[in-house]
């Protein structure tokens, strides 16, 4: 059993690649991922994939608005009257990335206070994005104590010091597709050396597909990839990957309900 711990189920070509979402989850399950969490990037499209995963029981959701999206919009009570649906077992995307958008560091830094804020007031945990940014995001995830609900640092880049400051703080480190490949060197010493039992495994679909489909959209069943190549890098089985990320899934998002 394997979880996808993020994928876009939005944002999947549904013209020519799958029929509709239940073709995507039937593609994953025929590869042994049972459980998918698609995740919110804007107010605005959060409905609408709402309404698409809604007959999945398998699939959970995330809401929030993502760093570079700040621009379409954020408001507090509205994320907040969204997030509250007992569907959302996450608050995010959430976080800061100065790589795009250095000149909204500010706002950034607002909204990520304000998810952080609304996450422990939900008890739900936080799913973050953090790209050139980890001091700020460290810092605002101590000040707002995020450490009350934990998270998970989503697809995964940074130094093997930030791994171990996010898991200080009750937070999961998330691997996609990223590890796979050949330049990747840093990313694959950090998934050495972190304990298994703090990763969680992903796609982040339809981006950022593993070899030996990079260049391709990417799908929640390749995460298999993932999950064999993290087991590959700390010399266990692939099987042994799925197992202990899948408990790790659940135990984080508490509010994720298997199925019977």
């Amino acid at each position: 059993m394997l979880v996808d711990s993020h994928c876009h189920l939005d944002k999947l070509n549904y013209d020519e690649l799958h029929t509709d979402v239940a073709d995507v989850v039937e593609k994953a399950k025929q590869r042994g991922v049972d459980y998918l969490l698609s995740v919110g990037v804007t107010l605005k499209s959060f409905p609408s994939m709402m309404e698409l995963i809604r007959p999945f029981d398998n699939v959970f959701a995330s809401c929030g608005v993502h760093p570079l999206d700040i621009e379409e919009g954020f408001d507090y009570d509205t994320l907040k009257q969204l997030a509250s649906n007992d569907r959302v077992v996450a608050i995010g995307e959430t976080g800061l990335d100065y790589h795009y958008q250095p000149e909204l560091a500010d706002k950034q830094k607002d909204a990520f206070r304000q998810h952080v804020r609304l996450a422990v007031e939900l008890n739900k945990p936080l799913i973050i994005h953090t790209r050139m940014a980890r001091e700020d995001t460290l810092q605002i995830l101590r000040e707002e104590n995020a450490q009350k609900v934990g998270g998970v640092l989503h697809c995964f880049t940074e130094s093997y010091e930030m791994a171990e400051a996010a898991i200080e703080l009750g937070f999961y480190i998330s691997i996609s597709g990223i590890v796979t490949f050949n330049k990747a060197s840093e990313l694959k010493d950090v998934v050495r050396r972190l304990p298994l039992e703090k990763l969680l495994v992903e796609t982040d679909s339809p981006y950022l597909a593993p070899i030996p489909y990079r260049g391709k959209e990417n799908q929640p069943a390749y995460v298999k990839e993932v999950a064999d190549y993290v087991g590959l890098l700390k010399g266990v089985s692939g099987e042994e990957v799925a197992k202990v990320t899948t408990e790790n899934f659940f135990k984080l998002f508490s509010h994720a309900k298997r199925e019977s």
